[in-house]
């Protein structure tokens, strides 16, 4: 076994989508943490989708559809954010709105672009191929900025997601703890996309903490939680589609949704019994 990992890891891809794996960890199982607690998966889908349009602005354009992705989706972040602080009703709205319009400029942006285009589907389904040295730098950097983030607003951050109103009432800063919180989850979005893809991303932020919130009710347990199922997830992931020539980011995905059912079974079965 042991021969087998070191042989499937003595490529250079694998052990940068490896590296990738544990940056994309622990961002995701952090700040995926405070999307669950805070039920907003939707708004986080929303950002996610809208961050398509920058990728196919910026091809468009012939810049970095990192860049462009990174910017569309601080953007998205900010308006969808704004909107829900103001108004709970018409924030789905504009979510489902923001996320269709974000997908539609992508999708126009890169037909109107010439040439083989084949290598930008990467960023809708994800590619381990895709993952370069720039990328695993920028993953750190985010990383660092989701756990100096958390750390050093984690007493306000537990306000917003059990007791707004009283953060509210002892004059903390909620909406700006806020909309910063939507910005780090766009940016885990985008260097998430490179080895899951935009239209899995999400799963990847909400199933971890998920399954970390049927075993753990203290917050630091259940992001610590998170990030060692999100690495497990993409460590295993990795390894089953390097051997059957599967794509990365739908096979973490499936593994994360069976682990996840059965944590749910499993739940359910013990409540039962006591009951």
């Amino acid at each position: 076994m042991i021969e087998q990992l070191s042989t499937i890891f003595s490529y250079e891809f694998m052990r940068n989508a490896l590296i990738a794996s544990f940056w994309i960890s622990l961002a995701t199982g952090v700040i995926g943490s405070l999307v669950v607690l805070n039920r907003i998966v939707s708004l986080s889908g929303g950002i996610a989708h809208a961050a398509y349009g920058g990728v196919g602005i910026a091809y468009y354009l012939g810049h970095d559809p990192m860049i462009g992705a990174l910017i569309f989706s601080t953007a998205s972040a900010l308006i969808m954010g704004v909107t829900q602080r103001k108004s709970k009703s018409g924030a789905d709205t504009l979510i489902g709105v923001m996320w269709s319009i974000g997908m539609a400029i992508g999708i126009i942006f890169i037909a109107l672009t010439p040439g083989y285009k084949a290598n930008l589907m990467s960023y809708l389904f994800g590619s381990i191929l895709a993952v370069s040295s720039g990328d695993l730098r920028l993953m750190a950097l985010i990383a660092f900025l989701v756990l100096a983030f958390v750390v050093f607003n984690y007493r306000s951050l537990l306000g917003i997601s059990f007791d707004e109103l009283f953060s509210t009432i002892r004059s903390a800063p909620v909406s700006l703890i806020y909309l910063s919180m939507l910005v780090l989850i766009g940016l885990t979005v985008v260097v998430a996309m490179r080895m899951v893809g935009l239209i899995l991303v999400i799963a990847l932020l909400s199933i971890p903490p998920a399954i970390a919130l049927n075993h753990f009710k203290d917050v630091r347990a259940i992001m610590l939680f998170s990030v060692v199922l999100s690495f497990f997830f993409c460590f295993l992931g990795l390894v089953i589609s390097f051997q059957t020539n599967l794509q990365a980011g739908p096979v973490i995905i499936l593994l994360a949704s069976a682990v996840f059912i059965i944590s749910n079974l499993t739940r359910r079965f013990h409540l039962s019994k006591k009951a």
